[in-house]
């Protein structure tokens, strides 16, 4: 144990969050599979967990192999990749790809190995990395809007109308989170202030031609709407408000303690409810306490990544944590506040809690930067204290 203990570098505290994320994970996907496992010819209950399992052995192979990679390496990475995921992204916008009778675009099918992959989930940490490291090269200069264009917004632009189709709420997180990075990385804010109207404006362009083309869009457009809109109590988008129904209904049922681990009711009537929904399930079984334990976590992995950010030791460290820690934590609290109502259904799952192979190994590689960004910081205080060290040794062999 000490051995395999010996291997794992970075932040302590951070692996275990994740740890603990991921074993407490296993209760609620295991009952939460049920439904999935009656209206599914593909195996039982323990062939959900099974998945699951495999899912997160693969995910903590993935930090583990990304945290011992030196972070300066994703900078070039980051370069390499952008033009691979905009490759990808056209592919999958291409294929088309329909789950279960639905519009499921965002997939991408992998025939060697008989699997679907979201491949917005990974452009979202590239596009991340890529915007971390640009800002990271125009620090302490002054920079005119026009000069940024081409390196910076261009590749940012790309990535988000080939997502904005089908998976509104992805594109929009993401363009919320690289506002947030590039303010805190010095971005002028009156150009900051330029994008967003320019992002507003070209998102209406879009809605008013896929409106004008209806068939283009496969009534994407009319689901964004109605979902806003039965938000506000104005919508009849009747999935929507079906889900919410339930998944206030078992928050209500869990009470302080919950109903106890496997007995919730409304997992065999929320559709999503492995997935998209799971915090409901999570409510109903282990009460408000196993509510609040979830909150904490993601709170405490914040505040982690806002400690290793701030002793990183260059720019390039700094923004690069933050640039794939915050959108972890922001997407578990839309997830959270969705179950809850305090926001439209959006589609987004809960990091490392909900089931979902894609989901899960992309949260797990940003972990893995975040961990490699804290190895680095080790290794230089381990040789601050050998330096410190020396001149004592100096001096006592000198008496």
């Amino acid at each position: 144990m000490n051995n395999l203990l010996s291997h794992i570098k970075g932040d302590r505290l951070i692996w275990a969050i994740v740890t603990l994320l991921a074993i407490f994970s296993f209760l609620p996907v295991y009952s939460a599979a049920s439904n999935l496992a009656y209206t599914s010819t593909s195996g039982s209950t323990f062939t959900f967990f099974i998945k699951h399992f495999m899912h997160l052995l693969l995910g903590f192979l993935i930090i583990y192999g990304v945290h011992r990679i030196p972070y300066r390496y994703f900078r070039g990475l980051s370069m390499v990749m952008i033009p691979i995921v905009l490759v990808l992204l056209i592919v999958t916008m291409l294929q088309g790809t329909t789950i279960d009778g639905a519009n499921a675009s965002r997939w991408i099918q992998i025939p060697i190995v008989g699997m679907s992959f979201q491949t917005s989930t990974l452009a979202a940490v590239v596009l991340m990395v890529y915007v971390a490291r640009y800002l990271s090269k125009i620090q302490e200069r002054e920079i005119s809007f026009k000069e940024t264009i081409l390196p910076l917004w261009l590749p940012v632009f790309f990535v988000l109308i080939l997502i904005l189709p089908a998976n509104f709420s992805t594109a929009a997180i993401m363009f919320a989170m690289v506002m947030i990075l590039t303010f805190i990385g010095g971005y002028p804010f009156k150009y900051l202030v330029i994008i967003v109207g320019t992002g507003l404006v070209a998102l209406t362009l879009f809605i008013l031609v896929a409106k004008a083309f209806p068939d283009l869009m496969e009534n994407r457009i009319q689901t964004w709407e109605n979902r806003v809109q039965n938000f506000f109590n104005e919508g009849e988008d009747s999935e929507a408000d079906y889900q919410i129904e339930k998944a206030k209904i078992a928050i209500a049922s869990g009470g302080i303690q919950g109903v106890g681990p496997g007995k919730s009711v409304q997992k065999n009537f929320l559709p999503q409810s492995s997935s998209d929904f799971i915090f409901a399930i999570i409510v109903e079984e282990y009460g408000l306490i196993g509510g609040l334990f979830l909150l904490v976590m993601y709170c405490w992995l914040l505040f982690r990544i806002v400690i290793i950010s701030q002793k990183a030791d260059t720019v390039f460290g700094k923004l690069l944590v933050l640039g794939v820690g915050l959108p972890i934590v922001f997407q578990a609290f839309i997830n959270m506040a969705v179950a809850v109502e305090l926001f439209p259904v959006t589609g987004q799952t809960l990091p490392l809690i909900s089931s979902g192979g894609t989901s899960i190994w992309m949260t797990c590689l940003a972990i893995g930067i975040i961990l490699s960004v804290s190895v680095k910081r080790e290794e230089i205080k381990g040789q601050e204290e050998i330096d410190d060290e020396n001149p004592l040794e100096i001096l006592s062999e000198a008496i």
